[in-house]
């Protein structure tokens, strides 16, 4: 999170004339600093307050306490930031060169990734972007006040950058660009300036298309635009902390982090452009990496080959809980049963209890 130094300066008075040529300005530095695009929105967030609403009391959230805290600053900007009367939402590509996605998740003696997790943490490289284009605009304005956010306040980002005009929030709930597809990180600035606003997307375009929904390994969606994140591999291999369902876990398939199948089918990811930021790169070879290979490394070789990576977020029990069950749907070999029982007296009782559903698994 970023706070700007320069203090709001009410005396300083910018026309609307001004105000648009700002705009294109700001966009122009967004591009510099690696943005593919900016949206400018006001505060108000239409229908989605109660729509976020409305999954939380269905406890499609599951241990996800956070989202319920904070009560309606989450869904209104002036509320968590107050004088916001400006919301600037910025996207990211970032698909890398990397293995392909349907060869990994088809070799199920793989780990398979989640593409945006290859390489370094998004939160830092795109939080010291947005500082720093904030800065920028401090400066040319001499005034005002800014905060940058990336995942690390209560945002509904999503909606912000449907109001701001990049895309609409997709049956799968991703976020969808018509010329970018869905793999792109966003990020916001709340602002007290009042800036002209972008055309928000008014229509989806998803269509009669329902293949993210019927791609999904674990039938998370309960409607269209409704996904149940207690069934979500996302949810469960990354902010699930606990014991994973035994009957989602032979569905997991060889997903250690992450699941994008429901982009992966969706066609307008056929627009979708390789990032050109070089650390999103793939590290490690985690894109094409060997489950046995993975479960071998000792705690001191995740903390310290994963350092800089969202991965290392999950903490290395997690780390192994998710890669047991990859070994556990893996097919069976010698290899395969010696690696799981190397840890079949691990220290933590989440890793045993995964690596015993494994090991039956193959019949031991």
């Amino acid at each position: 999170m970023y706070r700007a130094l320069v203090p709001i300066c009410h005396n300083s008075v910018v026309n609307s004339a001004n105000h648009s040529e700002l705009v294109e300005t700001i966009q122009s530095w967004a591009r510099e600093l690696g943005f593919q695009e900016v949206g400018f929105t006001g505060v108000d967030l239409g229908d989605n307050e109660a729509y976020l609403q409305k999954w939380l009391d269905a406890g499609y959230h599951g241990t996800m306490e956070w989202m319920e805290r904070h009560g309606t600053k989450r869904s209104r900007p002036a509320e968590l930031v107050p004088g916001t009367c400006t919301v600037l939402s910025c996207r990211m590509d970032y698909l890398p060169e990397a293995a392909d996605a349907w060869q990994v998740l088809e070799n199920t003696d793989k780990g398979f990734i989640s593409r945006y997790a290859l390489g370094r943490d998004y939160h830092k490289l795109i939080r010291s972007r947005l500082a720093k284009l904030a800065q920028r605009i401090c400066s040319e304005l001499g005034s005002g006040e800014f905060r940058a956010f990336v995942d690390s306040a209560p945002v509904l980002e999503r909606a912000i950058a449907e109001q701001a005009g990049l895309g609409w929030i997709a049956k799968n709930t991703m976020m969808i660009n018509s010329s970018a597809g869905s793999y792109f990180f966003l990020g916001e600035i709340y602002t007290d300036i009042p800036l002209p606003l972008s055309m928000p997307q008014e229509e989806k375009h998803c269509g009669t298309c329902s293949a993210c929904l019927s791609a999904c390994p674990t039938d998370a969606f309960v409607a269209p635009f409704v996904l149940d994140a207690r069934r979500c591999i996302s949810y469960l291999t990354i902010e699930h902390k606990g014991s994973i369902d035994e009957n989602l876990r032979s569905k997991m398939g060889n997903r250690i982090y992450g699941c994008d199948d429901c982009q992966l089918v969706c066609p307008w990811n056929k627009f979708a452009s390789k990032t050109t930021e070089a650390d999103f790169a793939p590290r490690w070879d985690l894109d094409n990496s060997d489950l046995i290979d993975l479960f071998a490394w000792s705690e001191e070789a995740f903390e310290e080959r994963l350092k800089g990576s969202p991965i290392r977020r999950i903490g290395y029990e997690c780390w192994l809980r998710n890669i047991a069950i990859a070994l556990g749907n893996a097919p069976t070999s010698h290899a395969v049963v010696v690696a799981l029982k190397s840890r079949e007296s691990d220290a933590s009782a989440l890793v045993r209890e995964h690596v015993s559903w494994a090991l039956a698994q193959h019949g031991y």
